[in-house]
This record gives C-alpha cells, structure tokens and sequence, in this order.
C-alpha cells in the first residue's frame, strides 16, 4: 500500500507550516510584482520615459509590466528543472530572494533626468529579473502546497498559495495608497513612490526565514526514494504531455488576462489619468476588491473539493463573462459608488476561476514532471493572457475610444479558456504519488523505499 494521504487525515503541525510558508512566501512574492504595475500606473512614464510623450509615455510604461512576462516561462523552465530534480522546497527560497533583490534595486534606481537611457534599460532588466522569478515561483510554491495536502482537501491547500496573489496586490495597494495619501504629488514622484520598493526587502527576510523552515514535498521524497527524479524533465513533458500543456495554459489565460486589467494597472491609469478620479481613492477600492478576490479564491479553492475542479471553473468563466461589460460601463460613470461596486464584484468573480488552479494542475500532470508542467503552463498562459492586456487595452481605448473594445477583447479570452475547460477531464482526487506513467527503470537493484506507491 501506497502514503498517498487518506481523506480522514487531519493538518498536522508540518501541513500548516506548509500553508503557511506558501501564502506568507508568495504574498512577499506578489507584493514586489504588483508595487511595480502601481509604480507603472502613476509615476514610471514621466520618470523613465520622459523623452516619450502622453499615450505612448503610458503604453511604453505599461509595456514593462508585459516585458517580464516574456521571461516568465524561461524561470519556468530553469525552475522546473530544479524543482522536478532537486525539491519543490529549493525553488522556493530561490525564486523570493531573487525577486526581492529585483525589487529593491528599482526602489534606488536613478531615473532619465540623471542617468539617461541607462535609467529605462536598467529598469527593464530588472523588471526581467523580476519575470523569471514568477515563472519559476508559482509552480513550486502550489505544488508544496498541493502535495502536502490530503487527497479530499487538495483545492484548499493550493488555495493558500494563491491567496498570496490576491494579499499581495492588497498589501501592494494599500501601501502605496498610504504614500499617495500622505504625500503631496510632488513628494510622491520625487521619492515617495520609492519607498514601497525599498519596504520588500524587510518582507523577503521574513518570507526566507519562513520557507527556509518547511519540510519537502512527501512527493519529492518519494521520487528521490525510488530514483525516479527527471533528468530531462522538458523534454519528456513536450514529447509525453503536450496537449495537457495546451490545455493548461489556454485554462489560465481568460483569469490571468481579466486579473491584469486590476493587478496590471490598467485600471488604477485608466480611472486616474482617463477619467480624473483621486488616485487614493481609486487605490482604496482596489484594496477592497483585494479582499473580495481573497475571500473567493479560498471559496472556490474549498469547493472544488467537493464539485470537482471543472465544474468549479466553468461557473467561475459563466460568472466572468457574465461581468467583463458592466465592469467597464460602470467604471466610465466616473461615481465612485459606482467604480466601487464594479472593481468588488469583479475582484469576487476572478477569485471563482483561480482558488482550484494548484489542485487541476497538480492532478493533470505526472509526478516526475509535475512542476515544469505546472511551471511552463502557467507561464504561457500569463504569457498569451495579462503579459500585456494593459498595453493592448491602453492602445484600444486609444484606437476606438471607448471601453466597449476592452471588454470585447476579455470576452473572447475568457471564452477560449472556458471552450479548454470543457476539454478537460475531471481528476479531482486522482493519485498524486508515482503512477505507471511516471515510472521508469531504477539505475540500482535497491528496494524502493517505503514511499513507493505505483
């Protein structure tokens, strides 16, 4: 008989240490990430691209935030690889402090007025930095999460990591709100909106000390056990796997694009600069939106333990496309009341289609090639989703004046993935452990230790 982890098992001390690690970890994580779209939103077009002019200020500015995504699925792969050969646990503590460093050093940066050119390339490059860390973070972390857990309780612990999203872009928002509110505009672009980025370096000592604490993936262990760690693990999941990985991705794509009008900073320059509404307050409903996405992902996370992954995300994208039009036709009222309830409700309906996203991907893939699956297709859906829907729904209200063609372009994404979806077969609660496909033959006679469970 198998360990795989029996559905009457209770968290154990380590489990919640696990929960904890990830959430904390990839709340630091996200909180870096998102401080950047809010610094693209209000201050990086007249500081770095001050050469450039109105639209084209803000879409270069905007097109940042996208760059990163393209490096995205290179960590995804180099961390993939680690993670599938070395530990889930590795991958963790490299991807925080590379991420961390990123940010800090755009927090000291010198801007186009004192350095020049230099001031954009050097902060592209660590926006790259920042990209590669992303990629490879997500996978390790939900997979720590996911593997952990017992079988009937695996969309609420990958539910803890991706509550790290939704708390980071609060704590990322409301930090800069405190600053904006607290400042005059002047101080803010003079080095107020510095000091955010400055702040994650306190938060990645913490994030370390955490991850640095947790136990490796039982998982992990097992392969280790039974030498059945991949050495190739790219490869065999392109030449085994591939219509799971574009399964996977075109899942993720819909959220991550419509998620990227809020956490990308569309919205926050949109409201402000578009429709000339108060940047604190605008942050403060994004902050409430926040919680709201929180609440919903933990909901769905829960739920689809109990309806199964796919029927849970078929009635998160009902409910997304249900929303994409008022969304924006209410944000235009410029009413805050208004721009309040649109950013609430839209923050609930995108944590529908994201708590269960650990728990399917870890059930969609085998465990010797688990996180560069998990990994890659994450990337690429973030890639082909909100690498840059900003900069794209920038330019549309540009091109056709109206936020009718934003929500046009959301729609046919969020439609692709909900047709993927569809596609899917449901595997809630499939074995996790070592199964006939991940098995290969042993490089010793040893007898496979007691993990061994094909």
């Amino acid at each position: 008989m198998g360990t795989t982890p029996k559905a009457s098992q209770r968290m154990t001390p380590e489990q919640r240490r696990v929960a904890g690690a990830t959430m904390i970890g990839t709340t630091v994580e996200w909180y870096d990430y998102f401080i950047y779209a809010n610094a693209a939103a209000l201050v990086l077009a007249p500081l770095f691209f001050s050469q450039l002019e109105g639209t084209v200020a803000s879409i270069v500015s905007f097109a940042t935030v996208g760059i990163s995504f393209l490096f995205r699925p290179f960590g995804a792969v180099v961390m993939g690889r680690v993670g599938d050969r070395y530990g889930r646990r590795v991958v963790l503590i490299i991807t925080l402090i590379l991420m961390g460093a990123g940010t800090t050093l755009i927090g000291v940066l010198p801007t186009y007025a004192t350095i020049g050119v230099w001031a954009p390339i050097l902060l592209v490059f660590l926006r790259v930095v920042q990209g590669f860390s992303a990629g490879g973070e997500w996978g390790g972390a939900a997979l720590m999460a996911v593997e952990h857990a017992p079988a009937d309780r695996r969309g609420r612990f990958g539910a803890f990591p991706q509550l790290g999203v939704p708390a980071g872009m609060l704590l990322a928002a409301g930090v800069t709100a405190i600053f904006a509110a607290a400042l005059t505009e002047e101080q803010f672009l003079a080095w107020g909106w510095r000091v955010p980025f400055l702040l994650s370096f306190v938060l990645i000592l913490i994030g370390h000390y955490i991850r640095t604490r947790v136990e490796e993936s039982p998982v992990f262990h097992q392969m280790e056990a039974t030498k059945q760690t991949e050495t190739a693990p790219l490869s065999t999941l392109f030449r085994q796997h591939p219509g799971k990985v574009v399964q996977a991705t075109l899942v993720f794509m819909g959220n991550n694009a419509a998620g990227y009008m809020l956490t990308g900073g569309f919205i926050l320059g949109y409201a402000t600069k578009r429709l000339g509404l108060d940047a604190g307050t605008i942050l403060n409903i994004i902050t409430i939106g926040s919680v709201a996405w929180l609440v919903s992902t933990w909901v769905s996370g829960v739920a689809s333990d109990r309806i199964g992954r796919r029927k849970m995300y078929i009635i998160g994208w009902v409910a997304m496309l249900a929303w994409l039009y008022p969304l924006f036709l209410l944000i235009d009222t410029g009413e805050i009341a208004m721009v309040a309830l649109a950013l609430i409700v839209f923050g609930a309906v995108m944590g529908l289609s994201y708590g269960p996203l650990p728990a399917l991907y870890a059930e969609l893939f085998p465990a010797r090639i688990r996180l560069s699956g998990s990994s890659i297709s994450y990337a690429l859906g973030a890639v082909l989703g909100g690498a840059f829907a900003p900069t794209i729904a920038t330019a549309l209200v540009g091109s056709f004046n109206t936020t009718v063609a934003v929500s046009t372009y959301l729609f046919l994404l969020v439609a692709v993935s909900l047709v993927a979806t569809i596609t899917l077969k449901d595997q809630t609660g499939t074995n996790l452990y070592l199964g006939d496909e991940d098995l290969k033959p042993l490089e010793t006679d040893e007898t496979p230790g007691p993990m061994y469970d094909p």
